[in-house]
């Protein structure tokens, strides 16, 4: 038996899968690695510790599932967005890197608006925020400048551990794609952002496609794993794409719904003419050619998880939603939105916060608790609204996550998306996306679409009921006005939450 091997860069923890030809897992194992916080909004991590991490994975993964090294004719990757690692001209790290939810960057954000203006939508196709890689490269060169001096390139979490395993520096295109120095419709590092931000030449290393074949492991690194020196190694994918993939969202028409601590809505589409104006993200998918359009609620499972652990922590999740499906929806007339630390799309707000409207003293528990998960549906509604402006047809939704472990709650996204919602029969995210980027790469299979084919099985589909879809489609109205009738609210609230 052949296999393959999908590492997914996570960014609490490392996560390899073991998947033979028939797409069945053969093995899986998974190391922690610590955050470091040194200052309130800063979030940094220890590269080597991904390294370490990944060696430690795939020694168990070989020991325990009896897989011999022989066997193993490819490994890819997927791996947490954003995150810069600067590297000297000997590619050694310069600094701890920098993750995507570190938020110190808001002045460079404005910035970088003030310097590209329009451009940069025109470039890129995303606005900037403080997630994004640009940002924080021009925090370094702010803030640590004799530092930044002696960075001759940057490569993201997942490339750089590639590297380690390669030798190779490389930057793999769906990923490169959040950085804000790709011109994401043409595929290429935009020239103009760079010289506008005087980073050196080659700052931005070559790119390389998620199927690609990007090198073999070199011996060293095989010897630590236990792995075959010459294995391939392959392009992978930034984790969205990687999820995207593993969900089977690589044909028009299908989109996918994750619920994890945030919500991401996320559509395949093959224009790369289409234009959201910065309220979606627009990135090039891991299948060759495409893009993905992405909604991002940023407290999606997270309002859920304060809901329980606020008014019912001696419940467990099935326990505390066990009687929502008796509530007809709508709650009895409560909205809930879910706020709790800002918002993405459409409102990119980290002052608003969320709300119970139309509270009554006969709401129980369990209308409270149907009005959350209700309010965390509108809110990647919203998205698939913006999808619908831009004229993208979603024809059917995977969702994945908590979302797609409760049958209500799967109801009740296809009856207020309006689409057929199905659930996966083995769902093991962004990990299976790689792996499939390393069988497709292999030569398994032509194209990700006829892997997904062939690796992906669905469970229950869930079909929209008329009379739910009208009732949600007039509720969804009402919830589209709370954020206008409460921001000036918690605009002046802000000052009393120190």
């Amino acid at each position: 038996m052949k296999y393959v091997i999908g590492i997914d860069l996570g960014t609490s923890s490392v996560k390899t899968l073991l998947v033979n030809q028939n797409g069945d897992i053969a093995g899986e194992a998974t190391a922690a690695y610590p955050l470091i916080h040194e200052r309130p909004g800063y979030s940094e991590q220890d590269p080597e510790e991904w390294v370490k991490g990944t060696i430690a994975c795939l020694q168990q993964l070989l020991k325990e599932s009896g897989a011999a090294a022989d066997e193993i004719v490819g490994v890819s990757f997927s791996g947490q967005m954003h995150g810069l690692v600067l590297l000297d001209e000997q590619n050694k790290v310069l600094r701890n890197a920098i993750l995507w939810n570190d938020t110190r960057t808001t002045k460079q954000c404005r910035d970088i608006e003030a310097t590209l203006g329009g451009k940069l939508l025109d470039i890129t196709r995303n606005a900037a925020l403080e997630g994004f890689t640009l940002p924080k490269i021009l925090w370094v060169q702010e803030h640590e400048p004799e530092l930044f001096a002696k960075a001759a390139r940057f490569v993201l979490p997942k490339d750089y551990l590639r590297y380690r395993m390669t030798g190779q520096v490389q930057m793999e295109i769906s990923d490169a794609a959040g950085t804000l120095l790709l011109n994401v419709p043409e595929g290429r590092w935009s020239e103009e952002i760079a010289t506008a931000f005087r980073l050196p030449a080659n700052f931005c290393p070559p790119l390389v496609g998620s199927i690609e074949d990007t090198g073999a492991l070199l011996p060293e690194f095989a010897a630590l794993s236990g792995l075959s020196a010459g294995t391939k190694v392959f392009g992978g994918g930034a984790d969205n794409a990687c999820g995207a993939v593993g969900a089977g969202i690589v044909r028009p028409g299908d989109a996918l719904c994750s619920v994890g601590t945030s919500g991401v809505v996320l559509t395949y589409e093959e224009d790369k003419h289409k234009d959201f104006g910065g309220k979606v993200h627009f990135f090039n998918h891991a299948h060759p050619g495409a893009f993905y359009a992405m909604g991002v609620t940023l407290a999606a499972g997270y309002s859920l998880s304060w809901f329980k652990e606020s008014l019912a922590p001696e419940l467990s999740f099935d326990e505390l939603l066990e009687p929502v499906g008796d509530i007809a929806p709508g709650a009895e007339g409560l909205l809930f939105t879910p706020y709790l630390v800002g918002e993405r799309t459409p409102h990119a707000d980290s002052v608003i916060r969320g709300s119970f409207i139309g509270l009554a003293g006969t709401h129980r528990r369990e209308h409270l608790a149907r009005a959350v998960m209700e309010g965390i549906t509108f809110s990647l509604q919203e998205s698939f609204d913006l999808f619908a402006q831009a004229g993208i047809a979603v024809e059917r939704v995977i969702s994945i996550g908590g979302g797609a472990k409760n049958p209500t709650w799967l109801q009740m996204q296809a009856d207020i998306f309006g689409k057929p919602v199905v659930a996966l029969k083995n769902e093991q995210g962004p990990a299976m996306g790689a792996a499939m980027m390393a069988a497709v790469g292999s030569g398994w299979f032509s194209s990700l679409k006829e892997c997904a084919d062939a690796f992906i099985g669905y469970a229950s589909t869930y079909e929209p009921i008329p009379a739910n879809v009208e009732r949600y489609t007039r509720l969804f109205k009402l919830y589209q006005q709370v954020y206008a009738a409460t921001r000036s609210l918690n605009e002046g609230l802000q000052e009393f939450r120190e």
